[in-house]
């Protein structure tokens, strides 16, 4: 039976995560965001955040802010995952309630995926790492084998982690950054190699 969606933001983000549930099968029956209205993606805006749970239907919280992301999800309501059928996920991870894995992204074997989790376009997870909830891979993102990337870190478009490397929660990775050693100290990181912004 297909599931009937509603997701939680109607951005961008919200958008392409619309386009992954219809490409898996599902409906998206509607959106629900606290600042728009009328149609979005040809589907009506339903409500806002408070209306969380007034539909009986799975949710999706594709909002790109990791701490709001899992605010929200705090709700006790059923959420979706959404995987995009170009996807390579390997047959031994498990993929939690929540997640979005997008069009070209790769997660090899052995690896831990929280909840919550955005692996974003072309994004690539090897073997053996483990990434933490509300964690965000933007696009272009590439993560060798055994990276470890703990809650509610944000890994800028096109960031490159070697391997072995353990990213701290609530840091901040910018574009383009090289990650080559531990990082152990909340903050925004730029550069190559990587170097906290002061």
């Amino acid at each position: 039976m297909n599931k009937k969606v509603i997701i939680i933001g109607a951005g961008g983000h919200g958008r392409v995560v619309a386009d992954i549930v219809r490409l898996n099968g599902d409906e998206v029956i509607g959106f629900i965001d606290d600042n728009k209205t009328g149609f979005v993606n040809g589907c009506e805006v339903l409500g806002t955040i408070k209306d969380i749970g007034k539909f009986d239907c799975y949710y999706f919280a594709a909002i790109g802010d990791n701490a709001t992301r899992q605010k929200i999800m705090e709700k006790d309501v059923k959420w979706y995952t959404a995987i995009h059928p170009s996807a390579v996920v390997a047959k031994d991870v498990e993929v939690p309630n929540g997640v979005v894995i997008m069009a070209n992204a790769v997660v090899n074997p052995g690896s831990v995926i929280g909840k919550g989790v955005i692996i974003n376009t072309a994004a690539t997870v090897d073997h053996d790492n483990v990434i933490g909830d509300f964690v965000h891979l933007s696009p272009g993102v590439h993560l060798a084998g055994t990276v470890t990337i703990k809650e509610r870190t944000w890994v800028g478009i096109g960031a490159i982690v070697i391997n072995n490397v353990t990213i701290c929660s609530d840091a901040m990775i910018g574009a383009g950054t090289v990650v080559a050693k531990d990082i152990t100290e909340c903050g925004t990181y730029v550069g190559v190699p990587a170097r906290i912004r002061i």
